[in-house]
């Protein structure tokens, strides 16, 4: 059992009361500034199991909004694999231990598929035959993906700039695809009125809650396979995988299975980095996102309140590293693990190495960077650093000008 709490007014709901945000906090908001009364799943900690293989091999149960595993989809989501490195052949020996996160793997290729795990087991758990939601690509295709294994319908509405990669996958995974002439933030808003109009439930990050409670199980994996991990880095844009993060962190700790929650590095693009400028302020001031790395590419960072609240809470810090610097770890991420991820995904990267050119890993410590998305997703925005070679003539003299 759970309850809902508001992270602005405190509030709290039982369960069933409120779906997806604050009624009063919801009444305050203002176009252009970020979510007000988005609701954070809170369990009975005190009754919670603290041995955590009890836990794990329950299916974390006791820790998500879910009845039964049964509820489930029929796909392998999470259980990712997690590799480590002390050195990078291309790059240099570290003085840490480097572990990196392909959450790549999981079925439609991004971190997304955790939080749609969810909310998919949850409305199937609650008679909700029909899920929406907006999306610049990964989460509509992770939902589409997951529905499509659960028999369930999927609606996914996305900008006309979404990645035609990202598009293909909906497509093919049998959901029906609305393209708005708009940006995300129009899709946003039209998914919420369909759910409105036609009783669809919504799996929007920052509005739906269970959305964080699918995110958070990859801190329960990275506890698993590293236990005294010491810095956790992660991309932000809304801030919602990085919020689902800090949350499972934080639910261990409320358990008693941790002492103290991970440095948690929240990385973004300077060319998108509304969360950085005002997350120390008390207004709130935008700056319109360019980055070229879609996914992490937002104008109001929907969960915006709840990661500066996390931000505050935690022994935490947030960066930015420029779009050329990404670009630069995209390459050097694939060069020296074999691990092709999206620019969204190399930002966490990026900021990895940022922060230890700066000397700010120490010495012996236990770093994670978590990848959220296959580089496959967005081809087009590093085909400015893979040049294609010419083509030589098929005749063995021609093997003489190739040089390594």
């Amino acid at each position: 059992m759970f309850k809902l709490k508001c992270v602005n007014c405190g509030r709290e709901f039982a369960k069933g009361e409120v779906e997806y945000l604050c009624p009063t906090c919801e009444a305050s908001n203002v176009e252009g500034q970020p979510t007000k009364g988005i609701l954070k799943v809170i369990y009975d900690y005190s009754k919670i199991d603290k041995n955590f293989e009890k836990l794990k091999k329950n299916s974390f149960l006791d820790l998500l909004p879910i009845d039964s595993a049964d509820s489930f989809p029929n796909l392998r989501v999470g259980k990712t694999p997690m590799y480590k490195y002390n050195n990078l052949p291309k790059y240099g020996d570290l003085d840490f231990n480097l572990f990196i996160k392909d959450e790549g793997v999981n079925p439609t290729f991004s971190f997304k598929d955790r939080a749609s795990y969810i909310v998919s087991a949850y409305a199937k758990e609650n008679g909700k035959e029909v899920i929406v939601a907006a999306s610049t690509g990964n989460a509509g295709s992770s939902l589409a993906g997951i529905c499509a294994s659960q028999g369930q319908k999927a609606v996914i509405m996305v900008p006309t700039a979404a990645p035609i990669a990202k598009l293909t996958q909906v497509m093919m995974y049998g959901a029906k695809l609305v393209p708005v002439d708009g940006i995300y933030d129009d899709a946003f808003a039209l998914s919420i009125a369909a759910s409105k109009k036609f009783g669809w439930y919504n799996r929007n990050t920052a509005y739906n809650p269970h959305t964080v409670e699918g995110k958070k199980t990859v801190s329960f994996e990275i506890y698993d396979q590293i236990r005294a991990v010491d810095l956790v880095f992660v991309s932000a844009g809304d801030g919602c995988i990085a919020g689902g993060v800090f949350k499972g962190f934080e639910d261990l700790l409320k358990v008693g299975i941790i002492k103290k929650v991970p440095k948690i590095v929240v990385v973004q693009s300077e060319k998108s980095a509304n969360i950085y400028n005002n997350y120390k302020t008390d207004a709130f001031t935008c700056v319109s996102a360019t980055t070229l790395a879609d996914s992490i590419s937002v104008d109001v960072p929907a969960n915006y309140y709840m990661m500066k609240q996390f931000l505050s809470d935690y022994d935490s810090d947030c960066i930015t590293v420029s779009d050329e610097k990404i670009l630069e770890a995209s390459l050097t991420l694939s060069q020296n693990t074999g691990i092709f991820s999206e620019p969204a995904a190399a930002c966490a990267f990026a900021g990895m190495l940022k922060y230890s050119q700066e000397g700010n890993i120490p010495s012996g410590s236990n770093a994670c960077v978590l990848l959220t998305g296959s580089g496959l997703k967005d081809l087009a925005s590093v085909r400015e650093i893979v040049k294609m070679p010419k083509a030589i003539s098929p005749n063995e003299k021609s093997l003489d000008n190739i040089s390594l």
